[in-house]
């Protein structure tokens, strides 16, 4: 039985198939289309056989993200020719050096806010997402987010995800209002098998916060050396094209900071096995609280890159601290 996932790609692939043709027969250069377009016809032969997605070379499966930006590839990494590597070396460096412009300023400071973030990718390119973004009188936004997938295709993910907060937070809609919006795009736009967890915020001159929590790992609340963990109350963004959204709020006294983070810190293991935990996170987090922005993310990153101990880092990790001056 063809999965939702063949599906797509057939109908990514005819989709293109349409285009070639006519272009075949309108284009000077039909020899190169018609080329293209048996590439296409092979591809739709692989799906209706059950070979689609296996490497001709050793007949394992070809990475899921790589099909994802081309539907025509026929070899695993592993495989691939030296110019095909070249190539694929090239990309993940563009998409590294677009991924660095399209992050905020580190260190921010707005109406007695003060933000920091660390953003650290287990390879060239990263799946999470971090913003802050000044809508003036409608508030200080700021997001952080795990898309799924790897490689290239989790770093576009990112950047379409980065876009369409942005463009959504300018017409000045409510916090609800634009994670419904951001997951009905998301869900249209995507694989059924794409989504994003993230935690959206809005911070307000008084010290009121609203925060959603969409599917990701629970923020942390500090205040002194009382430190709260609030529960994820909605699906990650991108399952559902008519998902509605709660929005929970807070009132941040002087000191008191809120801590988003990426699964890429509490799931992250040493050489023993032994996970960090969000339990160590939020003791370390109790502990130095009353500390600025960029001093608790420095404090964080310090244990935890001490727990790791020189152990590989296998997913994206990323931390955000917003606090109340």
């Amino acid at each position: 039985m063809a999965t939702i996932a063949d599906n797509f790609m057939r109908g990514q692939l005819v989709e293109r198939r349409n285009r070639l043709q006519l272009a075949v027969g309108e284009s000077d250069n039909a020899s190169r289309y018609a080329r293209l377009l048996a590439e296409v016809d092979a591809a739709l032969a692989r799906i209706e056989d059950g070979s689609y997605g296996i490497c001709e070379s050793c007949h394992e499966s070809i990475e899921y993200d790589r099909l994802i930006a081309d539907p025509l590839v026929r070899l695993c990494l592993d495989h691939l020719t030296a110019r095909e590597k070249e190539a694929l070396e090239q990309d993940l460096q563009l998409a590294a050096q677009v991924q660095r412009g399209l992050l905020p300023n580190p260190d921010f400071a707005r109406d007695g806010w003060r933000i920091s973030y660390h953003y650290e990718p287990a390879g060239l390119v990263s799946g999470d997402y971090c913003d802050v973004v000044d809508g003036g009188e409608s508030g200080l936004f700021f997001v952080l987010g795990d898309v799924s997938g790897k490689g290239v295709a989790a770093s576009m993910l990112m950047a379409h995800l980065h876009a369409m907060f942005r463009s959504l937070i300018s017409v000045g809609l409510s916090l609800k209002c634009i994670l419904e919006h951001a997951s009905r795009i998301f869900s249209q736009s995507t694989l059924p098998t794409q989504y994003a967890t993230l935690v959206c915020g809005r911070a307000y001159p008084n010290g009121r916060v609203e925060l959603c929590n969409a599917g990701h790992v629970r923020p942390l609340v500090a205040s002194g050396r009382r430190v709260a963990q609030l529960e994820a109350s909605n699906l990650p963004v991108g399952i559902f094209s008519d998902e509605e959204f709660s929005v929970d709020e807070l009132q941040l006294a002087s000191g008191d900071c809120v801590v988003l983070y990426s699964d890429g810190i509490s799931e992250a293991t040493d050489a023993s096995g032994a996970e960090y935990g969000s339990d160590r996170l939020v003791r370390l987090v109790g502990n130095q609280a009353e500390h600025s922005p960029a001093a608790l993310v420095a404090a964080c990153r310090a244990d935890w890159t001490g727990f790791l101990g020189g152990a590989r880092k296998t997913d994206d990790a990323t931390m955000l601290v917003l606090s109340r001056a």
